[in-house]
This record gives structure tokens, C-alpha cells and sequence, in this order.
């Protein structure tokens, strides 16, 4: 998902996203619907979130992190 859609994402809940990065957004994000803020914390590709919105780019923000 490209910022643009993330922004239009989080200014549904409030969130100005002006100046935050993708991965800080992407957590305020999920603590706003309720969830857990693991975005990119899949450092093993274990996930069991199945339905996550952010689920592809999360694990492949994870990888990235842990190289």
C-alpha cells in the first residue's frame, strides 16, 4: 500500500499524517482499530494474522528489518 492510501486511511481515524513515517502511521494506525500495533515485527515470517489490512507489506517490511 503506497502513503497516499495509508494517509486517506488514518485521517478517517483522526490521525494527521503529515511528517510520520510509513511504519509509525501503519502502527497508530491499528492502535486506533483496536489491534495490536505489529506492523514489520514478523521478524521470523510468522504471522497469525490472516486478515490484516497491512499483512503483505508488513512481512515484507519484517524481512527488510532483519537483514
Amino acid at each position: 500500500m503506497n502513503m497516499k492510501q495509508i494517509s486517506e486511511i488514518a485521517i478517517q481515524y483522526g490521525i494527521k499524517p503529515k511528517y510520520i513515517r510509513k511504519a509509525e502511521l501503519i502502527h497508530l494506525i491499528q492502535r486506533n482499530e483496536g489491534n495490536f500495533d505489529c506492523f514489520a515485527t514478523a521478524y521470523q515470517g510468522v504471522c497469525d494474522q490472516e486478515k490484516c489490512l497491512w499483512r503483505q507489506d508488513c512481512l515484507k517490511q519484517a524481512v527488510k528489518k532483519s537483514h
